[in-house]
């Protein structure tokens, strides 16, 4: 027996059969019943709520394997505010205010303009770093695929002249993907719960800007997740110390008992790129500029 004969295979690939399928097709009752669509390619089979396992795999996989085939080893995630303007664009924000209370949340948004800046400029630095282990690209950029802060970090990594990824959602909105996201490392989900698994298993560190539900929900159970042990520790970075202090009393929650005083130390507050990449740089030894 060869080594051809071991390795011959002994059945047609699936795209294969579909073509045969398509090729073959005869138009009869029985053919034209959608009973006799081949099962992975009936999409009104494929999105019964019975299938739903099969489309959690198909989200996990999918990404995985194209990030894998892609060569991204490890990843830099920056989670957001899908509202902070760019610096450019906060102006024309204040100028649309038609009240008191909307001229006020404009200017407090113009304010956090500066972290749309200091997303991209991280960007930047990550990209240009060009860190590879194993053959592996390592701290790639990761965002949320969305405007805004998620927009600053892809398009950094555009301004170094490297690949960038974007994780999407459907939302009942519209929603696209930022110009600058690389089309074929641009993904989107049905489940947050396989997005925000995505966001994580290749992370090496996290920056977390000013934002809102999203924002928070993603920070947290980044948090619960290191507090547990479930996953190891790594740099969490929070842009904007003033911003969350003002929105989440931490002391207070070690006051009273409900987190460890020792919690306070999962996460950092720095308010421009250079330092996060400083500390990021600290904790894995690295050496890049």
């Amino acid at each position: 027996m060869t080594n051809k004969d071991l390795h011959d295979r002994r059945f047609y690939r699936a795209k294969q059969e579909a073509d045969f399928a398509k090729q073959q097709a005869l138009s009869t009752p029985q053919t034209e019943d959608p009973a006799y669509t081949l099962a992975f390619q009936d999409n009104d089979f494929l999105l019964r709520e019975e299938l739903r396992p099969v489309r959690f795999q198909l989200e996990l996989l999918k990404p995985e394997m194209l990030l894998d085939e892609a060569g991204i080893g490890s990843t830099l995630v920056m989670y957001g505010s899908a509202r902070i303007p760019e610096p450019s664009k906060a102006d024309a924000l204040v100028e649309a205010a038609t009240d008191d209370a909307s001229l006020k949340t404009a200017q407090r948004l113009k304010e956090k303009s500066k972290y749309y800046d200091e997303a991209r400029k991280l960007g930047q630095i990550a990209s240009d770093c060009g860190i590879t282990e194993n053959g592996k690209r390592d701290f790639v950029v990761c965002s949320g695929g969305g405007p805004s802060i998620m927009e600053a970090a892809n398009r950094g990594a555009t301004d170094a002249g490297k690949e960038s990824i974007g994780l999407n959602i459907v939302l009942p909105h519209e929603q696209a993907p930022n110009e600058y996201v690389t089309p074929s490392l641009s993904f989107q989900f049905h489940y947050f719960a396989l997005r925000k698994m995505h966001f994580l298993l290749r992370a090496r560190a996290v920056a977390v800007f000013p934002g809102g539900f999203g924002t928070f929900d993603e920070f947290f159970e980044l948090l619960t997740l290191v507090q547990t042990g479930k996953m190891e520790p790594l740099p969490i970075i929070l842009f904007g110390k003033d911003f969350w202090h003002r929105v989440i009393n931490f002391d207070a929650l070690a006051e009273e008992g409900t987190i460890s005083a020792k919690d306070l130390d999962l996460f950092q507050f720095v308010e421009t790129a250079d330092e996060a990449w400083a500390i990021i740089q600290e904790f894995y030894g690295l050496d890049c500029g």
